[in-house]
């Protein structure tokens, strides 16, 4: 399922990947530009592992896709891209038009059952306080014998308090206050409301657990092949790795 992927899942793509976060608030088309273009590739991979098909034809929705800046990428791998957010500022900020962007919430998706050939969020699910609830959303939407993928940022790696990081390690709320007197202002993220604690575990239990989804893979998204075994140990997999991919088709 994940062979023709995990060869692109070398170690100079994990630098060029991480290198580029550092740019997310300050030069988001930079950083959003490199992740686009890895993600078509993602997504695009996954889905000819699971149908023996390429994207192009299919209806391709992002939820949580802020102001559509995968748009062109999915554009140019032939797919109907379809972008989900819930907030106005958002789907705005980058000054982007893309044709059929849809407000709404995740957590009721308004489109039909089964409509959609792929679902992907990505770095979405650690802003939401009831993630599996978008996560079954998600699922609902797909086609059976379709694809959902759910990338998200794990609480305990070095990125899960986003710019508040490290010092969430020594709790969210602790890091949001330290991030205000240094800055003078709340950070982008906040610990309790757009900011939320969630794991590896929890991921892999919803996903092993839901009646409407086969789990078929499960994998750190920046991390080089060689190194995705920690997603099977216990503990370690909530620190060391940091972004995890649950790949599953629709029952």
């Amino acid at each position: 399922m994940t062979r023709l992927f995990a060869r692109r899942a070398t170690l100079r793509r994990s630098v060029d990947l991480l290198g580029s976060f550092r740019f997310e608030q300050s030069a988001p088309e930079k950083f959003y530009g490199g992740l686009a273009r890895d993600t078509v590739e993602l997504i695009g991979d996954l889905y000819t592992g699971l149908t023996g098909a390429d994207l192009s034809g299919t209806t391709v929705v992002d939820v949580g896709g802020g102001p559509g800046y995968f748009a062109d990428a999915f554009a140019e791998g032939g797919a109907r891209y379809v972008p989900i957010e819930p907030d106005p500022s958002e789907m705005h900020a980058a000054g982007l038009q893309v044709g059929g962007a849809i407000r709404g919430s995740g957590l009721a998706l308004p489109l039909r059952t089964g409509s959609v050939d792929v679902c992907f969020s990505s770095n979405v699910a650690e802003h939401v306080a009831t993630p599996w609830v978008m996560a079954d959303e998600m699922l609902r939407v797909t086609r059976p014998g379709g694809l959902v993928v759910l990338s998200y940022t794990l609480w305990w790696g070095p990125f899960g308090g986003h710019e508040t990081g490290p010092w969430h390690a020594f709790g969210g709320e602790f890091a949001a206050r330290r991030y205000a007197r240094k800055h003078g202002k709340d950070p982008k993220n906040r610990y309790g409301v757009s900011l939320f604690e969630v794991g590896c575990t929890d991921g892999l239990a919803w996903a092993r657990s839901t009646d409407d989804g086969e789990l078929l893979a499960a994998f750190p998204r920046y991390h080089p092949r060689w190194a995705w075994w920690l997603v099977k140990v216990p503990a370690v997999r909530e620190f060391l790795v940091s972004n995890l991919v649950l790949v599953l088709r629709r029952r």
